[in-house]
């Protein structure tokens, strides 16, 4: 896993629910086997909870420069990537394959990235986190848009 976009004192920042428990916790996997360090927000099972009451801290944190990137994981990934987008800092973007995760960072230079832990393997997991953290962002045009939305 490519993870030259990653400051190495920033840890990368991970929130669920229970749905997308499982997902997270691989992602935590794969993040801790690379070298990277991860600050997680929580859930912590598979007991049914409220992705707005791990989505928040994730987004505050993310905003306040303490974690870079932010990874959420819910059922479809709808709730908690509508609750992210609440945040005035934040740029999260649902990914469901590798090449919308690319294109987020790149286009829309997404800070965080959401994933539908019901709808995904780990294999493709393996390919969003993979293709989120390497992406760096164009800039040009694409800041010129994302300057247009408003805070």
């Amino acid at each position: 896993m490519n993870t030259d976009q990653l400051q190495n004192d920033i840890p990368v920042g991970l929130a669920c629910d229970h749905a997308g428990y499982e997902c997270k916790e691989y992602v935590k996997q794969l993040l801790t086997a690379a070298g990277v360090s991860v600050r997680d927000f929580g859930t912590y099972g598979t007991e049914s909870v409220d992705y707005p009451d791990f989505a928040h801290p994730l987004a505050a944190a993310v905003e306040q420069g303490e974690c870079w990137p932010g990874i959420a994981v819910c059922g479809t990934g709808n709730g908690i990537n509508m609750t992210l987008n609440k945040h005035q800092g934040i740029r999260s973007a649902l990914c469901w394959n590798a090449e919308i995760a690319a294109l987020a960072r790149s286009h829309n230079n997404a800070n965080v990235c959401v994933m539908p832990g019901r709808f995904i393997g780990e294999e493709t997991v393996e390919a969003i986190v993979g293709a989120f953290l390497s992406t760096p962002f164009e800039g040009g045009r694409h800041q010129r848009r994302i300057d247009k939305i408003p805070l």
